[in-house]
């Protein structure tokens, strides 16, 4: 025989509520990039400002600014949930479009070295184009969700999206950034493909994009002479292979472990933009190839944990978080390869920053913002799959009579 025997009611306490709980290797990683990036440019930077600004903490104290706000912008970021980045997707990127045309209206934008890419907003200079970049992959993810069987069974659904992101690509080309066009297409085609997008799209689509990039090498003197000194640098040391040369002399220099944090001379007297776009140079000459080896395996790690992510989302049938972590894995690994293949000769030279480590706020923005999204996206999926775990029932017990 069995018994019901009811329990007496506990009285009611309050419990303490748990944090959520965050993907802290991820968050690790990001903060340890950060860190180091900090180390590097005040490392490459200090020579070059104590003979430009008779301050060597010139720029060591701008990037601790940007990295500060970087990280405010992350925070805020953080506490944004999925829904609102989902519905605001397509009027975030017509609004980042509208924004890479004020770029190019004289008297709005700024230029520096032949390139239009900055609006002066006080003492910072905004860049859209790199905030375009995490845009169109929010854009593209809710597309995916809203359209997924147009993109996965008509070519018009892989071509309506493409639509804007021309325009975005068309307005960037004309700052001029190479770069930034290549690395914003690769991520929206790649998010497309792994979205259900048959190959026919894809196959017309980079057969346009290959012409077109030839087309502009052919007739741009400028891009012509980059790659010229990019397919034998040493042709023209000290002119068009310049940069790239002392690159690679740097490289050269650091051997296998480097000659020590802060010894390097490539940064001293020889290697332009030391600080900016050639800061890998720099790991290289004083980290030897161990630093380079453990840059790009942190920039794998951050990849894996994103895409961990995108697959726990996946698994949850939570689909627009699942495109976003893929399109972010995506753009930030991608851009750092563009960026080391720049730095080592294996690329043509490309204005772009590496992730997390460049000077410049606008790229440390963007970053801290994609990692917060990424860490939104995981404490979704972790309190999205506690809930769906069913409670067991309290307030009964069956005993043996």
């Amino acid at each position: 025989m069995m018994a019901i025997v009811k329990r007496t009611p506990r009285p009611l306490t309050r419990r303490r509520v748990r944090p959520p709980q965050l993907d802290y290797p991820l968050l690790i990683c990001a903060a340890g990039l950060l860190a180091f990036g900090f180390i590097m440019v005040a490392s490459a930077s200090m020579s070059i400002a104590e003979r430009c600004c008779n301050d060597p903490f010139f720029y060591v104290i701008r990037h601790g600014f940007a990295m500060t706000l970087a990280l405010g912008c992350g925070l805020a970021t953080y506490f944004v949930p999925l829904e609102r980045w989902e519905r605001a997707g397509t009027v975030l990127f017509l609004l980042g479009i509208l924004v890479l045309a004020l770029v190019l209206v004289p008297g709005i934008g700024r230029s520096v070295n032949g390139a239009t890419r900055w609006i002066p907003l006080g003492p910072l200079n905004l860049q859209p184009s790199e905030f375009v970049k995490l845009f169109a992959v929010i854009y593209v993810s809710s597309y995916l969700v809203r359209h997924a069987t147009a993109v996965a069974n008509q070519i018009v659904g892989f071509i309506r999206p493409m639509l804007l992101i021309g325009a975005a690509a068309t307005l960037i080309l004309m700052q001029p950034d190479f770069g930034t066009t290549a690395v914003m297409l690769t991520t929206v085609m790649g998010l497309l493909f792994l979205g259900g997008a048959s190959l026919l799209p894809f196959a017309v689509l980079i057969g346009a994009v290959a012409t077109g990039l030839v087309t502009l090498v052919i007739f741009s003197p400028y891009r012509m002479k980059r790659v010229i000194s990019f397919l034998d640098p040493w042709q023209d040391p000290f002119n068009s292979g310049y940069q790239l040369s002392q690159a690679l002399i740097a490289f050269g220099r650091g051997e296998w472990t480097g000659v020590g944090l802060g010894n390097g001379i490539q940064k001293q007297f020889f290697l332009p933009e030391a600080h900016t776009d050639f800061l890998v140079s720099v790991v290289g000459e004083e980290f030897g190839l161990v630093g380079i080896v453990a840059l790009i395996g942190a920039f794998v790690f951050l990849a894996q944990r994103a895409f961990a992510i995108s697959g726990r989302a996946e698994a949850l049938n939570q689909r627009f978080g699942a495109h976003v972590a893929q399109g972010i894995a995506m753009w930030l690994s991608l851009q750092a390869f563009v960026n080391i293949g720049v730095n080592i000769g294996f690329l043509p030279t490309k204005g772009l920053t590496m992730p997390f480590l460049s000077y410049g706020s606008n790229s440390l923005i963007v970053g801290c913002m994609a990692v917060a999204i990424l860490l939104r996206i995981d404490v979704t999926m972790r309190q999205l799959a506690a809930a769906a775990i069913p409670k067991p029932q309290q307030g009964v017990r069956w005993v043996r009579a």
